[in-house]
C-alpha cells in the first residue's frame, strides 16, 4: 500500500511537468522578402491573453504553451500567420508583405515606430506613392502630397526649393526643415548654394525608398536645436535578399509655354512714330523678340542602374550609379550629376549585431546663365542680336559714338551676356555613415546604438567673363578686360550620435526608452580670387567659425494592450553661436494617443476600422541665423582704403568694431497638436484631421537699433513673437480594388494663419527692397499683420476705373501724403494649400497625375510695376516696356512702384503631371518586368495673376523669375 500510494503521489507530481514540458517556444521573426528580422510582432495564444512581441533583432520567447494551441503572429504591414503547437521548441516565422498596408513603418528620430503607435503628426511616403515625372531633386517626389508641407521649386534646372512644413517658425532666420538621410543631418543649405543648386540636387531620387515627415513639435522635439520648423527624414533604398537588376532611363524635353506680353517689333514702330516722331530714325531694322532669344528648348535625360541582393546570403548590399543631364531653359544653363551610392547591411552574432553602413559619391556640375529677363523684357525689338563690327564678339551694343565702345547705363545685349559669360561650378560631395547597433548578449532587453556620419563638399567656382563683352570694359584703364574670378569652398560636417535603448514588456505594456549623446560640427572655408585681370584685386578668404552643436536627449514610449499610448522627451541642446550665459537650451515634449477603435464597443464594427486620438505638446528651438551667427562676439573690421590715415609717413589702416549682442538667445517655438486618425471599410477609406498652434518667442530678427548704442543701425536681435495656427486634413481612398483594376484618389488641405504679435518697442519693420526705385521697400513686419505683408499706398481710381497716376488714399486723414498713408494689402504666402492625385491601374496599364492649388496668397508685380511705365520708354536709347501700361498709361511717378494697383491674387490650380504607361511582365527570359511611360509635367496653370507665374519663392515679390516650361516626358523602367 505504501509502495502504490509512493507510486500514485510520483504520478501526480509528473502530470504537472507534463503540462510545462517543452511548453515554451522560442524563435525569430523574419521579413520573407528581405530576409531582415522584424521587431515589435505581436505573438499570442488564440483566444487568450497569453503573448509576447519580438525584440529589436526580431527574437520572442513565449511561454505556457500547450499541446494543440493555435500561436498567431501578427504586424501591421504583413500576413498575419497561424501555427499548432505540437510540442516544438523552436518556431521561426517569415512574414510576408501586405500590399495593402506597406506604408504602416514610420522613422523617427533615433528610431523606428509603426505608424500605428505613432502619437505625434507625422506623414510618410513612399515609393509607391512618389510623384511620376520629371523628378530630378529629391522633394518633388511628395511635392502635393502631404498636408501642412508646401514646396516651392523655381524654374531652373534642378531648381532649387522652398520647402516650409506649416509656414515655417521664423522671421529672419532659417524657415528650412532639417534634412536627415540614413541618420544623419545634412549641411546647411545656404552654404551649399555656394555651388550645388540646393542642398538635394546631389542626392540621386532614384536611390530613396521614403521620406517620413515630423510635422509637429512633440514628434520633432528630438532633434531640439534643428526641429524648429520640422523634420524630412529620408531613408534609402537597401539590398534585397532576391537579387534584382533595375535600369531606370527617361527623357525629357522642355519648353517655354509663357512670356512676358511686350511691344513686338511693328507695335513698337508704330507707338515711337506716334509719341515721338523726331527720335524715329533711332529705331532699327531688325524684328527681335529677345526673351524667344534668350529661350531654348531643353533636353535632359536621366539614367540610373542599381543591383541589389545579399552577398554569399548574408550580406544584403546594394549598389548604384545614376546620371542626370538637363539643359535649363535659359541658354547655357545646364546641370549635370554623377552619382554613386553603395549600402551594406549585414547582420552578426546571430542578429545581436547588426551594421548599417551608406556611402555616396556624387559629383555635380553647373553651369550658371546670367540673369537676363530683365533685359530681354526692355531691351528694343527693333535692334538685332548680331552686329557687323565684330568688337564685342559680333553682337550688338549701344556705342558711344565717339569712342565707339559701348555706352554705359544702359541695357546689355540679354544674348551676349549669356554666350560670353561662363560660370561654372564644380562640386564634390561626399556623405554617408556607419551605424553599430548591438543588442547586448547578457542583458537583451537593452541595445547601444553608436551613429557616425560625414557630409564632405567641396566646390571649384569660376567666373570668365569674354574680354569681348561690354561688361568687361574697365573705365580705369579704357579698355575690356572681361573678368575671372575662382572660388575654391571647403564644408565639412562631422556626426556622432550614441544612445541606448531600453525595450520591455510587462504584460500589456511596451516600454520603449532611449537615451543618448549627439555631436555635430560644421566647418565652412572659402577663397575667391576676385577680377585676376585687375591688377588691383586682392585675394580674400573666409574662414567662419567652427559651428558645434550638442545635445543630450532621452525619450520614453509607452504603449498599454495595443490602445493607450504614451511618448515623452527631452533634450538639452548646445550651440556655439551664443555665448556661454545663453547656449544651452532645453526642449521637451509630450504626446498621448488613443487607439478608439480598439475599445470594445467599437472593436467589431464593420464599418469603422481605424479611429485615433493624438495630443500633443512641444518645444523646439532656433539657433540657425547664418552669417550673423558670432554677434556675441567682439568682432572688428579692417577699413577700406578710403579710411586709411597717414602718421610719420606710414599708412595706417582703420579697424572698425562690428554690431555686437552679447544677450542673443535661443528662439523659442511651442507647438500644441490635437489629432484624429479614422479608417473606414477596412481602410479603403482613410486620412487625418491635425488642428496646430505654433508660439515663436524670442524672435531671431535683423531690427534696428536706437542712435548710439550700438557700432550698427541695425543687427540681429530677440526681438517678439508670432503665432502660426492651422488645420490639416487628408483623405485617401482606394475607389476601386480588386484583381484586375485599382483606383485610388488621394487629398489633401491645409488652411494655415500667420500673425505677428509682438516687435521691439512695437516698432514697424521695412523690408524686401524692390526693382524700380532706389531705397524703397514693398513688405513690412507689423503687429497683429502676417509676417512679410505686403505694404501699399491705396490706389485711387476714375469714374472708368482706370487707375490715376500719382493718386492716393489720405488714410489717416491729415491732409498730407507720406509713409503714414501705407496700409497692410496683402500678403505672399497662401492661406490654403491643397494636393490631389490619383492613381488608376488596369491590368498591365496605369494612369496617374497629380494637382495642387493655393489659395489666399497676394503676389506684389514688380515686373510690371518698375517697368510698365511710359517714362521708361525713351531715355538716352529706346526701352521696350510691357504692354499692360496701355492699360494705365502710366508715365514715370516715383511712388507709382508703391501702389496697390501691383498687388494681384497669386491663387492658382496647376497640374503638375500626368503620367501613362504599360507594363510587360515575363517578357523574356531573365526579365521581370518592362515599362514604358509618357508623362507631360506643368500641363497647365489656372490663375488670374498677369505674370508669367503665380508661384514664386521671393515673399511674393515678382521681380523676374526663371520660368517653368511645359516638359514632354519619355520613360522605360526595366527589372531584372
Amino acid at each position: 500500500m505504501k509502495t502504490f500510494t509512493k507510486s500514485a503521489l510520483f504520478l501526480l507530481w509528473l502530470i504537472p511537468m507534463s503540462f510545462f514540458a517543452q511548453s515554451t517556444i522560442n524563435g525569430v521573426v523574419t521579413d520573407a522578402g528581405s530576409g531582415q528580422p522584424i521587431p515589435g510582432v505581436n505573438i499570442i495564444v488564440k483566444g487568450t491573453t497569453n503573448g509576447t512581441s519580438s525584440d529589436f533583432d526580431g527574437n520572442y520567447s513565449l511561454g505556457n504553451v500547450n499541446q494543440g494551441d493555435i500561436v498567431v503572429f501578427s504586424y501591421v504591414g504583413f500576413i498575419a500567420q497561424e501555427v499548432a503547437y505540437s510540442g516544438q521548441a523552436t518556431i521561426n516565422i517569415a512574414l510576408e508583405e501586405d500590399a495593402a498596408e506597406l506604408e504602416q513603418v514610420v522613422l523617427i528620430g533615433y528610431g523606428a515606430s509603426r505608424k500605428r503607435d505613432l502619437t505625434g503628426s507625422v506623414a510618410l511616403v513612399t515609393s509607391e506613392n512618389f510623384n511620376t515625372g520629371n523628378n530630378v531633386t529629391a522633394e518633388n517626389l511628395f511635392n502635393g502630397r502631404v498636408a501642412g508641407v508646401n514646396i516651392n521649386t523655381n524654374g531652373g534646372p534642378a531648381g532649387n526649393s522652398e520647402i516650409r512644413i506649416r509656414g515655417g517658425a521664423s522671421l529672419n532666420a532659417s524657415n528650412d526643415p532639417l534634412i536627415v538621410i540614413d541618420g544623419l543631418p545634412l549641411n546647411d543649405p545656404d552654404d551649399l548654394a555656394n555651388g550645388s543648386r540646393s542642398l538635394l540636387s546631389t542626392i540621386n531620387p532614384n536611390d530613396i525608398e521614403s521620406f517620413s515627415i515630423l510635422k509637429d513639435a512633440s514628434s520633432a522635439a528630438i532633434y531640439g536645436n534643428r526641429g524648429a520648423n520640422g523634420v524630412i527624414i529620408i531613408t534609402t533604398k537597401k539590398g534585397k535578399k532576391k537579387l534584382q537588376i533595375s535600369l531606370d532611363s527617361q527623357t525629357t524635353v522642355e519648353r517655354v509655354n509663357k512670356t512676358v506680353d511686350v511691344f513686338s517689333a511693328s507695335q513698337y514702330r508704330e507707338f515711337i512714330q506716334e509719341n515721338f516722331p523726331d527720335r524715329v530714325d533711332e529705331l532699327g531694322n531688325a524684328n527681335t523678340d529677345w526673351q524667344d532669344e534668350i529661350y531654348r528648348t531643353a533636353y535632359s535625360s536621366i539614367h540610373t542602374l542599381s543591383a541589389s541582393g545579399s552577398l554569399f546570403d548574408v550580406l544584403p548590399t546594394r549598389v548604384a550609379i545614376g546620371r542626370s543631364d538637363q539643359e535649363g531653359l535659359r541658354k547655357t544653363s545646364k546641370f549635370e550629376r554623377t552619382t554613386t551610392s553603395l549600402s551594406l547591411n549585414p547582420r552578426l552574432f546571430n542578429n545581436h549585431l547588426k551594421i548599417d553602413i551608406n556611402a555616396n559619391l556624387n559629383f555635380e556640375k553647373n553651369r550658371f546663365a546670367p540673369g537676363v529677363e530683365g533685359a530681354a523684357i526692355t531691351f528694343d525689338p527693333t535692334q538685332p542680336v548680331f552686329d557687323t563690327d565684330t568688337r564685342y564678339g559680333g553682337f550688338f551694343e549701344y556705342r558711344d559714338p565717339a569712342t565707339g565702345f559701348a555706352l554705359g547705363n544702359v541695357q546689355r545685349n540679354p544674348v551676349a551676356e549669356l554666350e560670353q559669360t561662363r560660370e561654372i561650378a564644380n562640386v564634390r560631395r561626399y556623405y554617408g555613415n556607419v551605424k553599430l547597433d548591438y543588442q547586448l548578449h547578457f542583458f537583451p532587453d537593452l541595445r547601444a546604438v553608436v551613429n557616425i556620419g560625414v557630409d564632405d563638399s567641396e566646390t571649384d567656382r569660376f567666373k570668365d567673363v569674354s574680354t569681348q563683352s561690354a561688361l568687361g570694359f574697365n573705365s580705369t584703364l579704357g579698355e575690356l578686360l572681361g573678368s575671372k574670378s575662382d572660388t575654391d569652398l571647403l564644408l565639412k560636417n562631422r556626426l556622432l550620435d550614441t544612445y541606448l535603448t531600453y525595450n520591455k514588456t510587462l504584460g500589456g505594456l511596451d516600454i520603449e526608452a532611449t537615451g543618448g549623446y549627439s555631436y555635430q560640427k560644421f566647418d565652412f572655408d572659402k577663397i575667391e580670387t576676385g577680377n585676376q585681370r585687375d591688377p588691383n584685386a586682392l585675394t580674400e578668404r573666409t574662414i567662419s567659425p567652427d559651428i558645434v552643436l550638442l545635445a543630450y536627449f532621452l525619450r520614453t514610449n509607452l504603449k498599454f494592450n495595443d490602445k493607450y499610448f504614451l511618448s515623452a522627451s527631452i533634450r538639452r541642446d548646445g550651440t556655439s553661436r551664443f555665448g556661454p550665459d545663453n547656449r544651452w537650451g532645453y526642449f521637451p515634449a509630450a504626446s498621448f494617443g488613443w487607439q478608439i477603435s480598439e475599445e470594445n464597443f467599437l472593436k467589431n464594427s464593420s464599418v469603422l476600422s481605424d479611429l485615433k486620438l493624438r495630443l500633443g505638446y512641444g518645444i523646439t528651438g532656433q539657433q540657425d541665423i547664418g552669417d550673423n551667427g558670432f554677434d556675441y562676439l567682439e568682432r572688428y573690421r579692417r577699413g577700406s582704403p578710403f579710411t586709411q590715415y597717414i602718421l610719420d609717413g606710414q599708412v595706417i589702416n582703420i579697424v572698425q568694431p562690428q554690431f555686437r549682442n552679447e544677450g542673443i538667445e535661443w528662439e523659442k517655438i511651442t507647438e500644441y497638436n490635437l489629432g484624429l486618425d479614422y479608417g473606414f471599410l477596412n481602410d479603403r477609406i482613410s486620412g487625418a484631421i491635425d488642428v496646430f498652434k505654433k508660439e515663436s518667442k524670442d524672435l531671431l530678427s535683423e531690427a534696428p537699433i536706437p542712435d548710439g548704442a550700438n557700432f550698427s543701425n541695425q543687427g540681429f536681435q530677440n526681438i517678439g513673437k508670432f503665432v502660426t495656427q492651422g488645420i490639416e486634413f487628408s483623405v485617401s481612398a482606394d475607389i476601386i480594388r480588386n484583381n484586375d483594376v485599382n483606383w485610388n484618389v488621394s487629398y489633401n488641405a491645409t488652411f494655415i494663419d500667420r500673425e505677428i504679435e509682438e516687435l521691439a518697442f512695437g516698432q514697424d519693420i521695412l523690408t524686401k527692397d524692390i526693382g524700380g526705385g532706389t531705397g524703397n521697400t514693398i513688405q513690412v513686419q507689423r503687429e497683429g499683420e502676417a509676417p512679410n505683408s505686403f505694404y501699399t499706398f491705396a490706389q485711387i481710381y476714375d469714374s472708368a476705373g482706370r487707375p490715376i497716376e500719382g493718386a492716393y488714399a489720405d488714410l489717416n486723414g491729415d491732409g498730407l501724403l507720406n509713409n503714414s498713408d501705407r496700409y497692410v494689402s496683402g500678403k505672399g504666402t497662401p492661406d490654403y494649400i491643397m494636393g490631389l492625385q490619383s492613381r488608376f491601374n488596369y491590368k498591365n496599364f496605369d494612369f496617374s497625375f497629380s494637382m495642387r492649388a493655393n489659395l489666399g496668397a497676394e503676389i506684389y508685380n514688380n515686373v510690371a510695376s518698375s517697368n510698365a511705365q511710359l517714362g521708361n520708354i525713351v531715355r538716352s536709347v529706346f526701352n521696350n516696356t510691357p504692354v499692360s501700361v496701355l492699360d494705365t498709361n502710366f508715365q514715370s511717378t516715383p511712388d507709382v512702384i508703391l501702389s496697390d494697383f501691383y498687388i494681384e491674387d497669386a491663387s492658382f490650380l496647376r497640374m503638375d503631371n500626368i503620367t501613362m504607361g504599360y507594363t510587360l511582365r515575363d517578357i523574356m527570359r531573365g526579365v521581370s518586368s518592362l515599362r514604358i511611360w509618357a508623362g507631360l509635367q506643368n500641363a497647365f496653370v489656372i490663375t488670374d495673376y498677369t505674370g508669367l507665374d503665380p508661384e514664386i519663392q521671393n515673399d511674393g515679390v515678382d521681380n523676374t523669375i526663371f520660368p517653368r516650361g511645359r516638359s514632354l516626358l519619355f520613360g522605360i523602367n526595366y527589372k531584372f
